[in-house]
C-alpha cells in the first residue's frame, strides 16, 4: 500500500495531501453512519500520531467541526515532531483553534501528549466524549508500543464494560498492530470500527488480531485501482461480488437439464456415520448440480437412502466387516468413475486399512476433480500426491482438512508447524499442486500458484458437527457445474467456500449459534443464492 500511495503521486501527480483529505471524508462519513446520521453536536475525541495516520486524524478532526461536532483533537507526540502533510493539517486546526468565537458550538480544542486521559480515566455520559478516533500508528507500526502508549492501549481496553463506553473508530488499522501479521506484537487498541483505505491490510482480515478491528470499512480514497492490481501480492480477501459473477457464469439457461448441470459423485457413509452421507448429498443436490450419487456401505444403503433428498440415488458397494467401504468397491463404480463430473469422498468414513487402499486407488486413477474430507484425509496422511508432477494440472484435487487433520496431511502434531496459517497454506498447495481450503475461523483457500484467498463469511455456529459434510457436498455440486460449463476450479472452490459461510450467517440470524444446524445452513442457501442473485449488474 505504501508503494501504491507513493505511485498514485507520482505517476498520476495526485498530491498526497488530496489523498489524505479525502481519508479524512471517508472517515466523517462512517463516523456520521456509526451516530446515528450526523454529527451535529456531538463530542468527538482525536488522538493523533505524527505521521500520515495522524495526519488523517487531523483532516478529519476539521472536518467533523465543520459538520457541527464538537472536537477534541489530542497530540501523542510534541507539535515539533509533525512534518509533512500532517503538519499541514496540524497547522489547519490550530489556525481554526486560535479563531474560533469564545463559549460558541461547535468548538476544537487541541491538548498536548496525555491530555487523552482527561477523557477517558473517568469517562461520564454527559461530558464523556461520544466517539474516540485511533489515529496514531496505522499500518506503520512493527514493534510493539512503548509505555505511554501501551497504557492507553490499556485504558482504552478497560472502557468495554463501562455503561458510558464511546464508539471506538480505528484509521485504517488499530494502534498497535503491525499490518503484515495476523498474531499481535503486544498491546493494541481494541475498535468498533476500523475504516481502511483502498485495500484491507492482512491485519484487518485474519485472526485473531482481525476481532480487533470491530466492523470493517474499506473506503477509496483516490488510488487508481490498476495500481492495486498491479501490486506482487498473492493474497486476497473473497468478496460479494467474487460469488455473483460465479453465480452467472455458471447460471440457469432454458435448455438446462441434468446433465448439462454436471453429476457429483459422493463416496460417503459407514455403518457408524450415514448422517454424514446424507448431509453431504442433500447438500450437493442443494448446490444446482444436475445429478448427485452416493456411494456407500451395503449395509448403510438404505439408512442413507431413507434420509437423504428422493433426488438424490444411492449405491451400496462392498464393505469391510466394521461396515466400512472396502477396496473391492473400485471396480463396483467403474460406471460412476466414468460418468461423474466430481469426485467428493471421506464423509463418514472409518479408518479401515481396506478403505486406505480404495481411497488411495481412486485418487492416484481418478480422471476428474476430486475433492477429499473428513478421514480420507487421515487415510492419506502424510499427504503424498500423486499427479503433483502433472504439468497441465487436468484433474484437479481439492482438500478440506481442519486444523487438526492439516496438522496430520503435513506430517506432524506441533500446533507452531501452522502459526503462519497463509504461509502455511500457500506452502503446502504449490508443493502438492492442489487447491486447499483450511477450515476454521477465516477459512483459507489455497492455489497451486500460491495464491491465497481469505473467506470472511461464516461464523462459529458453523463448527458443530455435520458442517463439514455440507461444504464437501457443496464443493463437490459445484466443482461439477464449473466442470461442465468450463468454468475455473480456483475461482469456483472459492465461491462454494464464500456462499456456504454467507448460509451459515443468514442461518445464524434466523435461529442463533446455538440452536442452527448444518441442516439449517444447507436449507438457508436458497436465500443466499436468491440474494446473490439480486445484485444489480455493474
Amino acid at each position: 500500500m505504501r508503494e501504491v500511495d507513493r505511485l498514485t503521486t507520482e505517476k498520476y501527480r495526485i498530491p498526497s495531501i488530496i489523498l489524505m483529505e479525502n481519508a479524512g471524508h471517508a472517515l466523517a462519513r462512517v463516523i456520521a453512519k456509526k451516530l446515528g446520521g450526523s454529527v451535529v453536536g456531538k463530542s468527538i475525541l482525536v488522538l493523533c500520531g505524527k505521521g500520515n495516520n495522524g495526519g488523517d486524524g487531523t483532516a478529519l478532526a476539521r472536518i467533523l467541526w465543520t459538520q457541527g461536532a464538537n472536537v477534541n483533537v489530542c497530540l501523542m507526540f510534541p507539535d515539533i515532531e509533525f512534518k509533512g502533510d500532517a503538519r499541514h493539517n496540524l497547522e489547519l486546526i490550530q489556525n481554526l483553534h486560535a479563531g474560533q468565537t469564545p463559549f460558541r458550538e461547535p468548538t476544537i480544542c487541541i491538548t498536548e501528549t496525555g491530555g487523552h486521559r482527561d477523557f477517558l480515566d473517568n469517562p461520564d455520559k454527559n461530558f464523556g466524549p461520544d466517539a474516540v478516533v485511533d489515529a496514531i500508528f496505522g499500518t506503520g507500526l512493527t514493534r510493539p508500543l512503548n509505555e505511554e502508549h501501551s497504557i492507553f492501549a490499556r485504558s482504552f481496553a478497560g472502557l468495554t464494560d463501562t455503561a458510558n463506553r464511546p464508539v471506538c473508530i480505528a484509521v485504517d488499522l488499530p494502534t498497535g498492530l503491525d499490518a503484515d501479521k495476523s498474531a499481535p506484537i503486544g498491546e493494541y487498541f481494541r475498535a468498533d470500527v476500523t475504516v481502511t483505505f483502498t485495500s484491507p491490510k492482512p491485519a484487518n482480515i485474519l485472526p485473531p488480531v482481525c476481532r480487533s478491528n470491530g466492523e470493517l470499512f474499506v473506503e477509496q480514497i483516490g488510488s487508481p485501482l490498476e495500481l492495486v492490481d498491479a501490486q506482487p501480492s498473492d493474497l486476497y480477501l473473497l468478496e460479494r461480488l467474487d460469488a455473483v459473477n460465479w453465480l452467472r457464469k455458471t447460471g440457469f439457461s432454458d435448455d438446462s437439464y441434468k446433465n448439462k448441470r454436471g453429476h457429483a459423485l459422493l463416496i460417503a457413509g459407514s455403518e457408524s456415520y450415514s448422517g454424514a452421507a446424507v448431509l453431504c448429498g442433500n447438500a450437493a443436490m442443494r448446490s444446482g448440480v444436475g445429478l448427485v450419487t452416493i456411494a456407500a456401505p451395503k449395509s448403510s444403503k438404505d439408512s442413507i437412502a431413507s434420509r437423504a433428498l428422493p433426488e438424490v440415488i444411492v449405491r451400496g458397494v462392498a464393505e469391510t466387516d466394521n461396515g466400512s467401504i472396502a477396496a473391492e468397491a473400485f471396480a463396483e463404480i467403474s460406471d460412476l468413475l466414468e460418468k461423474s463430473d466430481s469426485i467428493a469422498i471421506g464423509s463418514g468414513l472409518s479408518l479401515d486399512e481396506s478403505t486406505k487402499r480404495f481411497v488411495n486407488k481412486i485418487a492416484s486413477e481418478r480422471r476428474q476433480a476430486m475433492i477429499i474430507d473428513a478421514d480420507a484425509l487421515t487415510l492419506l496422511s502424510p499427504f503424498s500426491n500423486p499427479h503433483e508432477d502433472r504439468a497441465d494440472w487436468e484433474f484437479p484435487l481439492i482438500l478440506t482438512p481442519h486444523e487438526g487433520e492439516f496438522r496430520r496431511l503435513i506430517g506432524g502434531t506441533d500446533k507452531e508447524i501452522i502459526k503462519d496459517r497463509v504461509a502455511a497454506v500457500r506452502d503446502f498447495a504449490t508443493r502438492h499442486q492442489v487447491i486447499l481450503v483450511l477450515k476454521g475461523e477465516r477459512a483459507l483457500i489455497g492455489g497451486p500458484d500460491g495464491k491465497v484467498i481469505v473467506n470472511p463469511t461464516g461464523n462459529s455456529g458453523l463448527g458443530k458437527a455435520g458442517n463439514g459434510d455440507t461444504l464437501t457436498g457443496i464443493i463437490a455440486g459445484f466443482v461439477a457445474q464449473a466442470l461442465r460449463m468450463k468454468v475455473d476450479i480456483f475461482e469456483t472452490v472459492a465461491a462454494a467456500v464464500y456462499i456456504s459461510g454467507m448460509a451459515g450467517d443468514i442461518a445464524e440470524k434466523k435461529y442463533g449459534r446455538h440452536v442452527m444446524t448444518a441442516s439449517d445452513v444447507r436449507e438457508c442457501l436458497s436465500d443466499a443464492f436468491a440474494d446473490l442473485l439480486h445484485e444489480p449488474e455493474r
